[in-house]
This record gives C-alpha cells, structure tokens and sequence, in this order.
C-alpha cells in the first residue's frame, strides 16, 4: 500500500521531523509513506490576497495528487471518528491520500469530492503536530487491522 500524506506547508526543518521519521519507520512493515509538503508561489501570494483566494490556491495546489486513491482530507468539521473508525478507512486500499490544507482550510467543493473528510479532534493544532497525530493514527490503524498488541 501506499500512503501520500500531501499538506499545504513550508519545507523547513522541525523539531517534529525525528518523531515523523520514527512514525514512517513504524508504518513501513505496512505500507510505504511518502510526506509531500507544497508552499509554492502562488499559495504565498494568495495568503496576501484572501482567505477565499488561498482556497483556491490550495486546491489548484492539491489537484495533480487527486487522480488516484482514495482521497482523506483533514478538516475541522470532518467527522469524529476513533481509531476502530479510522482503521477501516485503510483497510482493502491500495493507495491512500490525506489532505492537510493550509491556515484557511480547504474549499467546499475540494472537500466534497473526497472519499472522506475527518477531523483529528475539537481542539486546534498546527499542521506539524496534525502530521505526527496522523502519522500515529495511521500506524494504530494497521495495528489494530494486524492485531498487534500495540492498539490496546
């Protein structure tokens, strides 16, 4: 299986990069993570212009990585689901998408033609640590689906 995990974001080093590497390490005897990071031209200019436009931008951004997969996006007022729920999203795919979209969120319409729109929780984080909170989930997800006793 492959997981993309395709976020709106500076490429720059971080403090969380050790973590994100350990947790793609972990999920490796499961599936083959590919981190995307996008802050192209177009997406820094938008942010000067307007919540409305940077959605755009985002979109256009995201829209070459939409072809193929089933397509997850991140979102606040996705649905809550627990890892039992979030284990199902991954099992039988053989490939596998999430969108993390930038500071503005993601357009209606981007959201609407995604196989499914989650949210990690009520309480708002930076996309660094929605990354390293996805990255777990997903290694709990395929525990759960091998029952491996790291789940419990």
């Amino acid at each position: 299986m492959n997981i993309d995990i395709i976020s709106i974001a500076k490429k720059e080093r971080s403090t969380y990069n050790p973590l994100y590497k350990e947790l793609t390490k972990m999920i490796s005897r499961f599936a083959k993570v590919q981190d995307i990071e996008i802050f192209s031209k177009d997406v820094a200019k938008s942010h000067t212009i307007s919540p409305s436009a940077s959605k755009q931008a985002y979109t256009k951004a995201f829209e070459p990585y939409k072809s193929k997969g089933f397509c997850i996006s991140l979102h606040p007022k996705g649905k809550l689901i627990d890892s039992f729920e979030f284990s199902k999203l991954l099992n039988d795919k053989m490939s596998i998408k999430f969108f993390i979209g930038g500071a503005y969120g993601l357009e209606e319409d981007f959201l609407k033609n995604s196989n499914a729109v989650i949210s990690l929780g009520n309480i708002t984080m930076s996309h660094k640590i929605a990354k390293a909170v996805l990255l777990e989930q997903i290694y709990r997800g395929f525990s759960i689906l091998s029952n491996h006793p790291y789940h419990k």
